[in-house]
């Protein structure tokens, strides 16, 4: 690894798993074209702090309500950093939508987590109408960063699992 971390594609297994508890028992096929066609996380100019994911599947989101989306992405990151994902400033001020723990935090250890590090965007409706994602159309953005840590006894946990499990 060049860089500080590296994206990579979730095995097939973990995203049918993941679409079929996200978005529904989908069929296999749909489920392999979405895999095959998924984008790896890519900044849109050399001066942009963001890498833009996309949502693999058309997703279609009522007013009020939320969905999580699987985007078929892990992240192989470098202790001492952190990834930050913030929903792309369209989808608020044009589209309502907000991501429903405000900013999604993807820590070093979450790679080895046991959903294979996949990272799912939660995104909810805030508005009036409903709002369909198109399919490759950028939805997230995330944000490399590094963090310091306090003066603290040492720190023995692990992560198991995946989406809010280190709180558990």
């Amino acid at each position: 690894m060049s860089g500080i971390a590296a994206f990579e594609k979730v095995s097939f297994g973990q995203f049918v798993q993941d679409t079929r508890k996200r978005i529904g028992d989908l069929p296999e096929g749909e489920i392999r074209e979405a895999y095959e066609k998924i984008v790896l996380p890519h900044r849109a100019s050399r001066a942009s702090a963001g890498y833009d994911f996309v949502t693999p599947y058309e997703i279609t989101i009522n007013p009020q309500k939320m969905v999580v989306i699987p985007s078929g992405i892990r992240v192989r990151i470098d202790y001492g950093f952190v990834l930050e994902l913030y929903p792309r400033s369209s989808l608020g001020i044009k589209r309502s939508l907000a991501l429903a723990n405000t900013v999604g935090i993807i820590d070093a250890d979450y790679y080895e987590a046991d959903n294979e590090g996949h990272i799912l965007i939660a995104l909810r409706n805030l508005g009036s109408e409903t709002v369909v994602l198109q399919k490759g159309e950028r939805i997230v953005q995330g944000i490399f960063k590094s963090y310091y840590l306090a003066e603290e006894e040492e720190v023995t946990g692990q992560r198991t699992g995946g989406l809010g499990s280190s709180g558990k």
